[in-house]
């Protein structure tokens, strides 16, 4: 199997990221193995995806860490779209806003392109470009969800506020790992317009109700073609506790990742979620739940995959890869018969 994975730039990459991690496994299985960065990615004449990527083979190596620092020092190679059985778009576009905005949405741009020459692309590039915001989590059945309000309209958000017995959550619509995010009560409210003033300047307003729950952080749980990811019975999952008098409990915001244990009501809310994950080809994601609400949903490159394997000692990358192999096996026994779409969460 050829499978590339698409990600922001070689030079953040870092060789700890859940990214990496599942470049490894499917080295370590024998497959061809390529990491493109946003920039290397073209669209060649004869209409197929073409790109500068970094690849190494026939070397061995004994972790993640050698394995993906040896990449980052490869030269870059040419691949074609032609030659690739899998292309895995895990770069994370909300890491692009004011920095790049040209690459925000080339991925899956592209990733229509390759997914038109027969490749495989996970997650299912059209869904991706409808779930580039936080709207996309709006769609998902309201029992599961905070109240919540999306405006650049302060009075709304000032009545929300009121509803809210002057405890709320403010954050932008588009953004990740816990940037802007401000938890606002009676003891700041006096920053509510200059607070608003601030996430408005990068678009629209998520108002949302906060949660007494929240204090103690959330769960992270990952989600494998709509059904919660385990491995001998070791779900991946943890909890992430806020870093203190920090309402974030992202790892990249100094959050700090704690054992777990599966729970009923968190078996509950990734049913819930399931219908809607399997039909927009969201093959692997992550859920953030909060009590029993969910907070978000990550489908472009949730984390924290690592970081699981260490503390449960479990393998999470390899059912990941394993599950991709089968999904090159049907696709080559049915050929143009089954969309990307359903064939990304088989």
């Amino acid at each position: 199997m050829k499978i590339a994975f698409i990600i922001n730039d070689h030079a953040t990459e870092k060789w700890n990221y859940t990214t990496p991690a599942l470049g490894f496994a499917a080295y370590k299985r024998g497959h061809d193995v390529y990491f493109i960065g946003v920039g290397e990615l073209s669209y060649a004449s004869k209409g197929h995806l073409s790109v500068r990527c970094k690849t190494i083979k026939d070397r061995t190596f004994k972790s993640e860490e050698t394995f993906f620092k040896a990449v980052q020092k490869e030269e870059f190679t040419t691949l074609s779209s032609e030659d690739l059985d899998v292309l895995f778009l895990r770069n994370n576009p909300a890491d692009e806003i004011n920095e790049r905005d040209w690459a925000y949405n080339a991925a899956f741009i592209f990733g229509e392109i390759a997914m038109s020459n027969g490749v495989i692309v996970l997650n299912h590039p059209s869904s991706l470009a409808g779930a580039v915001n936080k709207m996309y989590f709006q769609h998902f059945p309201e029992i599961i969800r905070p109240k919540t309000i999306i405006t650049r309209d302060h009075n709304e958000i000032k009545e929300f506020f009121k509803e809210q017995k002057q405890k709320m959550i403010l954050k932008p619509l588009q953004g990740s790992g816990g940037t802007n995010v401000f938890m606002m009560d009676k003891k700041n409210e006096h920053n509510l317009s200059q607070t608003i003033d601030a996430i408005c300047r990068d678009g629209f307003v998520i108002a949302q109700e906060y949660l007494t729950e929240a204090t103690g952080g959330d769960t992270r749980l990952f989600i494998m073609n709509g059904e919660p990811l385990q491995v001998n019975g070791q779900y991946a999952l943890m909890q992430r506790v806020n870093a203190s008098g920090d309402i974030r409990s992202n790892i990249h915001a100094g959050g700090k990742p704690e054992l777990v244990k599966m729970t009923d009501q968190i078996m509950e809310l990734a049913d819930i979620v399931k219908p809607k994950l399997v039909q927009d080809g969201m093959f692997l994601v992550g859920i953030d739940i909060v009590g029993s609400k969910l907070m978000e949903i990550n489908v472009f490159s949730p984390g924290g995959l690592n970081v699981m394997g260490q503390m449960y000692n479990a393998d999470f990358a390899t059912p990941v890869i394993e599950s991709i192999e089968r999904k090159v096996y049907y696709k080559s026994m049915y050929n143009d018969y089954l969309y990307n779409s359903r064939l990304a969460t088989l």
